[in-house]
């Protein structure tokens, strides 16, 4: 059965039950519990308009993987496009008035990951190269999800309900209005990534590519060519600050842990890894 067909049958299913839940559903058609549970908003809601769902909430509800979401994580269509985790949020979170690609990134990698320890639990085992060039061992990491911290917005928007942030520039004193990147717009520049290498064409502007997603304006210019003018000519010791100040104070889950290679005994702190083995787990 083809994944759309396969949506259009689970939404008759649960379209006949009229007032149940999937959740209640699950229970009265075939006795099982699907359990329930609220994962912390890392945002507080703050940056969410008012009509927004999520508007100055600190959790959410979400329902546990069923094998329900590991079709979707299957789904080579998903993958392809790129909406994987997006569709994963929107089978398993409750209230279905959330647009789930509206949702920062934080908001949206704290509710992913609190998704996977439902469905397989807080331990992850994945491989990472020493860093150490004259090593390059490969190791393997033993991690508990359910440890890893939550970052919280702690800086305040410019006004309540809206995903926006001033900062001066330490050299030039322009000031700065930037937002924290949504799942739309994340979704976006991967298939433009995707694109762009498929033509075979080679990203050099990591850096400059950044600040343009995240920069609204400078000194209250709005104009899209005037900043990307301005980000280009930007003095790298106010690129640099900006950057900092954006990914430091950017809501979400604390990626970064501790790591010492069993080798060389390197150590230092490394992103976490996202390889298949968070949503694909190998159970001896």
């Amino acid at each position: 059965m083809s994944q759309e067909n396969n949506e259009r049958r689970n939404a008759d299913v649960f379209g006949a039950t009229e007032a149940l839940s999937r959740v209640e559903y699950a229970k009265k058609e075939t006795g099982m519990e699907i359990p329930i549970d609220a994962v912390p908003l890392p945002s507080n809601g703050v940056i969410y308009p008012k009509e927004h769902p999520l508007h100055n909430a600190d959790k959410v509800e979400y329902m546990a993987m069923t094998a329900r979401e590991e079709d979707i994580l299957m789904s080579q269509a998903y993958m392809k496009n790129g909406t994987v985790i997006t569709k994963l949020i929107e089978s398993c979170i409750r209230d279905k008035s959330i647009q789930v690609n509206s949702l920062i990134s934080g908001d949206r990698t704290a509710i992913m990951v609190a998704i996977r320890i439902s469905g397989y639990g807080a331990e992850y085992v994945p491989e990472f190269k020493c860093p150490n060039q004259q090593c390059g061992f490969t190791n393997k990491l033993s991690l508990d999800l359910a440890e890893l911290p939550i970052k919280r917005l702690t800086i305040d928007p410019v006004e309540q309900g809206k995903n926006l942030f001033s900062y001066t520039l330490p050299r030039s004193k322009k000031v700065v209005l930037f937002k924290f990147l949504t799942g739309a717009e994340e979704e976006a520049a991967i298939k433009e990534a995707d694109m762009k290498q498929k033509k075979g064409i080679q990203q050099n502007n990591l850096v400059t590519s950044k600040l343009r997603s995240s920069i609204v304006s400078i000194d209250g210019d709005e104009k899209q060519g005037n900043i990307i003018k301005m980000i280009d000519n930007m003095l790298a010791i106010d690129s640099k600050h900006l950057r900092d100040y954006i990914d430091k104070n950017e809501p979400g889950i604390e990626m970064a842990v501790d790591f010492t290679c069993e080798r060389c005994d390197h150590y230092g702190k490394i992103q976490l890894p996202m390889t298949s083995e968070f949503f694909w787990p190998t159970f001896e």
